[in-house]
C-alpha cells in the first residue's frame, strides 16, 4: 500500500448504504482543547455519515472547553437529531475514565459502533469513515488506525527522542501481553458494540493512555480479531500534551499487571 499523504486523508470514504447509516458514536475526552474543539466538531459532523453521533467528555476544562462545546452542540442539534452529546465531568481522573464515560453513553443511546478519538486533532477525523468500512468488511471486534503499519506514518514535527520512545512502548508492550499489533499504544479505534459490552468497561482498572493496552488485551481475551488500518498521525493543533510522570509509570506497570498479576485474570 502507498503511503497515505494529507491529501488522501482529507477526504473521507464514500461508503455505501447501509454502511453508511450504521449508528456510530465517536467519543472524545477533552481537556483544555479550547483551541481543538471548533474544528474538531465541524470536521466530524461534516462525514457525511448521517447517524453518526459526536459525544465529547470533558474533564471540567479550565479554559472553557465544555462551556465551548455545549454551545457547538446547540447548534448541532437544532434539528431534533441529537448529534452532540456533551458530559461534564467533575473530577479529572484520567483520560481512560473520559473514554468509559464516553462509551457508557454511546451504548445507553443504543449506538452501534464506537470510534475513540483524541480531542487535539493529531487524529484526522477524515479517517472515520475508513474505521468504519473496514469493522464492517472483516467483521473484526476492533480496527485500530496504525502509525506503524505500511502505509501509516508520523509528523514530521516529532523528534527522533519522540518516535523511539513511542517505538520502544509498542514492542514492551508487545513483548509482554503478545498482542501481535504494530501500534498497541495508538489511541484511534473503533469498536463493535457486542464487544465493549463483552469486555465489560467497569471492570477496566487502567485511567491513562495505558486505557489502551488494557482494552486491546482484553479484546484479545475474548477471542476477537484485531485489524489495523494506516494512518497519518498529526502534531496536536493547539495546547500542549497532558502525559506526566504518573501516566507514564502507569503506562509502564500495566503490561505487568495484566499479565502476571490480578487484573490479568477474568
Amino acid at each position: 500500500m502507498d503511503d497515505v499523504t494529507e491529501t488522501d486523508a482529507d477526504v473521507p470514504w464514500a461508503l455505501p448504504s447501509p454502511w453508511r447509516d450504521a449508528r456510530v458514536a465517536v467519543v472524545v475526552p477533552t481537556y483544555n482543547e479550547a483551541g481543538n474543539i471548533g474544528d474538531l466538531t465541524a470536521r466530524v459532523l461534516a462525514l457525511g455519515l448521517p447517524n453518526l453521533r459526536l459525544v465529547i467528555a470533558d474533564d471540567d476544562s479550565p479554559d472553557g472547553t465544555g462551556l465551548l462545546a455545549d454551545d457547538l452542540a446547540k447548534h448541532a442539534n437544532e434539528d431534533g437529531r441529537d448529534r452532540m452529546v456533551v458530559l461534564h465531568r467533575t473530577v479529572k481522573e484520567g483520560i481512560g475514565r473520559a473514554h468509559i464515560a464516553g462509551m457508557k453513553e454511546a451504548l445507553a443511546r443504543g449506538d452501534e459502533y464506537v470510534v475513540q478519538m483524541d480531542g487535539d486533532l493529531s487524529h484526522r477525523p477524515e479517517y472515520i469513515p475508513h474505521l468504519l468500512g473496514t469493522i464492517l468488511a472483516t467483521r473484526a471486534g476492533l480496527v485500530i488506525g496504525s502509525r506503524y503499519v505500511v502505509g501509516g506514518s508520523l509528523s514530521t514535527h516529532w523528534g527522533r527522542h519522540r518516535r523511539l520512545l513511542s517505538r520502544f512502548a509498542g514492542r514492551y508492550v508487545n513483548a509482554i501481553l503478545h498482542l501481535s499489533v504494530r501500534d498497541p499504544t495508538g489511541g484511534f479505534k473503533i469498536w463493535r458494540r457486542d464487544v465493549l459490552e463483552g469486555i465489560g468497561l467497569d471492570a477496566i482498572r487502567s485511567d491513562g493512555y495505558s486505557f489502551q493496552v488494557e482494552m486491546n488485551y482484553r479484546c484479545k481475551q475474548l477471542g476477537h480479531a484485531i485489524v489495523e488500518l494506516p494512518i497519518h498521525f498529526e502534531e496536536r493543533a493547539a495546547g500542549s500534551s497532558k502525559i506526566s510522570f504518573a501516566v507514564q509509570l502507569e503506562s509502564m506497570l500495566t503490561p505487568l499487571a495484566l499479565r502476571f498479576g490480578r487484573a490479568g485474570r477474568r
